[in-house]
């Protein structure tokens, strides 16, 4: 099942791991630190593809479950929050590079990869927890954007159990486009943690 490479990324990553000292008194703190660290050994290179010519940043030139399974195994081993860290770079950005745009790519998963943006992953309601064609939350075309020869949306709703949410730097978030047609009207939306309006706050 797994190829000799793989022994070698587990126990660079274990190596890697002994050297590390983040306090992780305060966890968000702590997150940061990590994704940090880890973006800067290397490691967040293997949660995005490379790309047809290296332009993504990825290790590999398609995402290789194999090797994010030793590696979050590994890091979770020594320390759950550098797994989290990682888990989520990976888990945020995922729409991004299952359907973003080229443009969306290279605007993202380089960032990511190199540990310089912390990614979010917004699904979750109050009401909607696993039940995702319940969710609440709409976009609606954004008519100004129009006028100016742009096309883009307005989301309107509230998300919970956010990971990384208030230290993310964008928001991978899902609404409905269409509410009538169930879980099939859902799209997902990045949204910059900048964003007028975005409330990252806890209520």
């Amino acid at each position: 099942f797994f190829d000799p490479h793989h022994a070698t990324l587990g126990a660079g990553v274990a190596n890697w791991m002994a050297t590390q000292h983040i306090d992780e008194t305060d966890d968000r703190g702590a997150c940061r630190q990590w994704v940090r660290a880890l973006g800067d050994a290397g490691w967040l290179r293997y949660c995005v593809p490379s790309g047809d010519g290296g332009e993504l940043g990825g290790a590999l030139e398609r995402l290789d479950s194999r090797a994010l399974v030793v590696l979050r195994e590994t890091l979770a081993f020594h320390s759950p929050l550098a797994d989290f860290a990682f888990a989520m770079q990976g888990l945020g950005s995922g729409a991004i590079t299952l359907a973003g745009s080229a443009v969306q790519q290279q605007a993202y998963l380089p960032a990511v990869a190199r540990g310089d943006k912390i990614a979010a992953f917004a699904l979750s309601e109050a009401e909607a927890g696993s039940d995702v064609g319940a969710m609440k939350t709409e976009a609606a075309p954004a008519i100004s954007t129009r006028a100016e020869g742009q096309f883009g949306y307005q989301l309107n709703g509230s998300k919970t159990w956010i990971s990384n949410g208030g230290i993310a730097d964008f928001y991978v978030v899902f609404a409905k486009t269409a509410p009538h047609a169930g879980t099939r009207g859902i799209s997902a939306f990045i949204v910059d943690a900048s964003t007028p309006g975005l409330d990252a706050s806890q209520h």
